[in-house]
């Protein structure tokens, strides 16, 4: 499983407008809504549920908000660059401009962490980080997300 079988180039967005870690999940599940068949307000609610067991914002500028929901038939992820970074309760106090968010399967645990792994190390990666602050359209930041996992891959 590769970045590619997660994220779709629909599920990218370039320069998201968000005020707040609320506004971004919102942003995220109006995109996502479409891709899973799930109402946003659904998706929304999850990603909160997930939110108050601990912020998902691992540090260095990126969160990863993720959640099983029931009626899915597979993992689906969604990559956003906020025009500006918001305050996301991150580990490191820092504010977060790379979002990439996952819905999975409720039964889907195994598939579930394997798909954080994956994304985790792509955006660890501080040139991967580097090259998608600098991706100008919402195709560079897929080509990018992706091109960089096949490159860890091999």
């Amino acid at each position: 499983m590769g970045l590619d079988d997660l994220l779709r180039p629909e599920g990218v967005i370039n320069n998201l407008r968000a005020t707040c870690k609320r506004d971004a999940l919102q942003s995220l599940a109006d995109a996502a809504s479409p891709l899973v068949g799930r109402p946003a307000s659904e998706i929304v609610e999850t990603l909160l549920e997930r939110e108050q067991l601990g912020s998902t914002g691992v540090g260095d500028g990126v969160a990863l908000p993720h959640g099983k929901m029931e009626g899915l038939n597979k993992i689906v992820g969604v990559l956003a660059r906020l025009e500006t970074p918001v305050s996301f309760d991150a580990v490191d106090d820092q504010p977060v401009d790379l979002v990439f968010m996952l819905l999975a399967p409720a039964n889907a645990t195994a598939a579930h962490l394997k798909a954080l792994a994956k994304v985790s190390r792509l955006l660890r990666d501080g040139d991967a980080r580097s090259a998608l602050r600098g991706a100008d359209t919402a195709e560079a930041l897929y080509a990018i997300a992706t091109a960089e996992q096949k490159h860890h891959a091999a």
